[in-house]
């Protein structure tokens, strides 16, 4: 089983910048997409960014221009780089790995993005 360790999370100022990183316990081989979803309290959790195996990425409309999804392979780690941070942004921060061949989902623990001032 792999598993998904984030780390990153914190308080910042509006307009500051955070980078989340998501580690991987395995190389993944097969067909795959990693990405970063947020739940904010009381509501439902969120697609913020994803990237397939061939590194076609996609973001919500109100992340883009703003966040930025990556990876290092060598290192078997995913960011997000978040700049421009707006009060709206807190939430838990959850990575996100999706096997497509077998169709499984594996998650991170969560981090918590607090955007205050």
């Amino acid at each position: 089983q792999v598993q998904l360790v984030e780390s990153g999370g914190g308080v910042v100022e509006p307009g500051g910048s955070l980078r989340l990183s998501c580690a991987a316990s395995l190389r993944i081989f097969t067909l795959h997409t990693m990405g970063w979803y947020r739940q904010a309290p009381g509501k439902q959790r969120e697609l913020v960014a994803t990237m397939t195996s061939d590194s076609i990425t996609n973001y919500a409309d109100s992340v883009k221009g703003r966040f930025t999804i990556s990876r290092d392979n060598a290192k078997k780690t995913v960011y997000l780089q978040m700049n421009s941070l707006k009060p709206e942004d807190t939430a838990v921060y959850y990575c996100n790995l999706n096997l497509i061949n077998v169709q499984r989902n594996y998650w991170g623990q969560g981090t918590q993005v607090t955007v205050s001032s």
